[in-house]
Formats: C-alpha cells, sequence, structure tokens
C-alpha cells in the first residue's frame, strides 16, 4: 500500500502545496485550497481511496483501468476514485494530486491565490 493511502502520507503532501487546509467532511479527509475541494482520502467500496480532479481527456484514460472510477458523489465526470490496487506507476499518485491541485486553484480569483501564495501563471 502506498503511503499516500494513509492519512499521515497523505495529509504531508498535500500540505506542502501553497494555501492547502485539511478537513474531516463526508467520512473523509478532505483537502481543499481557497475553501474548494481538491482531494479526499477516504474510502470506496469498502477499500481506501483517493478522489482527485482531472481532465476530460485524463477521465476516459483512468477509467478505462482496474481500480479506477468515477468519484461517488461528485456529478461532474472530472473526479475520479482511485483504489489502492489501481495499476498506476510510483510517483503516479502524487501527480494526479498535483493536477487536481493546479486545475482547482485555476479557478480562485487572482487575489485569492496571491493571498495563499499561490504562483499565479498567465
Amino acid at each position: 500500500m502506498t503511503d499516500l493511502y494513509r492519512q499521515h502520507g497523505f495529509d504531508r503532501f498535500v500540505l506542502a502545496l501553497p494555501g492547502v487546509t485539511l478537513v474531516d467532511q463526508w467520512e473523509s479527509h478532505v483537502a481543499k485550497v481557497g475553501g474548494k475541494v481538491f482531494a479526499l482520502l477516504g474510502r470506496h467500496a469498502g477499500m481506501p481511496s483517493i478522489v482527485v480532479k482531472c481532465s476530460e481527456e485524463s477521465f476516459e484514460i483512468l477509467t478505462a483501468l482496474d481500480g479506477i472510477g468515477q468519484a461517488p458523489y461528485f456529478a461532474k465526470r472530472a473526479w475520479v476514485s482511485i483504489s489502492e490496487t489501481a495499476p498506476l506507476e510510483p510517483g503516479d499518485h502524487e501527480e494526479y494530486l498535483r493536477r487536481s491541485y493546479a486545475l482547482v486553484a485555476a479557478g480562485l480569483t487572482q487575489k485569492l491565490r496571491k493571498e495563499l501564495g499561490i504562483p499565479i501563471t498567465k
């Protein structure tokens, strides 16, 4: 089991990103940036899972893999649930967390991103 599927590993990774807060919500450990969810650590079908936001293209690729599906309770197809049995390479989980963070942070106002210490790219 990768360390990210343990709460302390998940916490350590996401808290290294600028402006992140953690809350326990929806029977999960939820990572937010600017008050918006970008990832959560919880259980799906009895197994530990990480839920992240992704692009439409990534959604199609990821959901074709065993152990990855549309995240329950997230109405849009842009959210996937990745179980610990998903056939990902080392470092892939972290990359999907970073991408999810970037997608959600990009939707924040420039003012809020600046307040949170998130680099603003044009």
